[in-house]
């Protein structure tokens, strides 16, 4: 099992803002629950059935060629601030870390594909990139799933399909989702209306981490909820369908907002750019708002606005965890706000002085 500091140093492809309606759209992830045919799910399995999953699965992940030299890391082994720090990465989810049983994850390069194991599922594949690149994001999962299939026996059905712990898995076992910035919607007070109209259609949302999570920072994570009865493909194609209707009446919303309080809504943008770049103490729920406040900025083209990058970079490693891992210590809520504070100063001034921004 390879170091988890390793990770701090690898390029993170999902975070380059790269993608397609990379102002509006943080990331796409599409991920697979798959399940091995020879063993009990993991709610039933013991330790020792949990153990042979994580070494037949963590095996065969050395024989795929885009995980082939991906590193592999045991939960157990982990410390809880190892654990927080896979979370917060959007690497792994609080319930595969939450556990002390036999679970591990397979990290990929540039944390494009990871693999949870005995989580929920003994097998839980995820791509995730930048932007909206939904379809993208399939094949690139799909083709691990491909490579498994031909080394290990997954549990399915004629009848239904993948077969999957949670009955909403199974079928397809495919979850597929947009993280989106929506601040234009929430200040004009529509947000509710319109996410009332995504579930009715079946789609779920969630907060910044997923199932269970709260909303911060404007962000919303928009997922399929059915995978029983329907191909990959129609469930891709009815997901980025209403994703850019929400993300048409955040447009609509904006010009609203820029046509009624324009001078309100850059003294905010500006103060909040300003407290990122002048700010002795912020907490990580603050960063949040401020990080909101300067992304809706930078999608209203105002000057002077760090890179898209930067932002996302932040978003991520200012958090908890993260920041301690940096700092190669442990640390009070307080000390976490002051650090916090001079980290981000950091990386503003380095890109300032690095010579203009990454949206242009």
């Amino acid at each position: 099992m390879r170091s988890l500091s390793a990770l701090l140093s690898q390029e993170r492809n999902w975070l380059d803002a790269s993608g397609p309606d990379s102002d509006t759209v943080l990331s796409t992830r599409v991920r697979l629950a798959r399940n091995l045919e020879a063993f009990p799910f993991t709610t039933r399995a013991r330790d020792d059935e949990l153990e042979a999953v994580m070494q037949r699965v963590a095996g065969a992940a050395q024989k795929v060629d885009l995980l082939h030299a991906a590193p592999f890391f045991r939960i157990p082994e982990l410390s809880a601030m190892d654990r927080a720090f896979l979370v917060e990465r959007h690497l792994a989810s609080r319930d595969l870390v939450g556990d002390s049983r036999p679970r591990g994850i397979v990290v990929g390069p540039g944390e494009g594909l990871t693999m949870m194991i005995n989580e929920e599922d003994h097998v839980r594949m995820q791509g995730i990139l930048s932007g909206f690149q939904l379809e993208e994001a399939w094949h690139l999962v799909n083709r691990v799933d491909d490579d498994l299939d031909g080394l290990l026996e997954f549990a399915f059905s004629e009848d239904l399909g993948f077969l999957t712990s949670c009955p909403t898995n199974v079928g397809t076992g495919m979850r597929a989702s947009v993280l989106v910035h929506l601040p234009s919607l929430v200040l004009t007070k529509k947000i509710r209306k319109v996410l009332s109209g995504a579930t009715e259609v079946g789609l779920a949302v969630r907060g910044f981490y997923g199932e269970g999570t709260d909303v911060m920072g404007n962000f919303f994570q928009i997922s399929n909820q059915v995978t029983l009865g329907e191909d990959e493909k129609k469930t891709l194609q009815s997901l980025e369908r209403v994703a850019r209707q929400i993300l048409g009446y955040e447009e609509k919303a904006r010009e609203t907002l820029v046509s009624t309080a324009r001078v309100q809504i850059e003294d905010k943008i500006y103060r909040a750019l300003g407290a990122m770049q002048s700010a002795r103490v912020i907490s990580s729920q603050e960063v949040l708002g401020l990080i909101s406040a300067v992304r809706f900025g930078i999608s209203l083209g105002l000057p002077g606005m760090p890179g898209l990058t930067v932002l996302n970079r932040i978003l991520v490693t200012s958090q908890p965890a993260h920041l301690q891992v940096l700092a190669s210590r442990d640390m009070e809520r307080a000390e976490r706000n002051v650090y916090r504070a001079e980290y981000i100063r950091r990386l503003l001034a380095a890109e300032s002085g690095a010579g203009g921004t990454d949206h242009a």
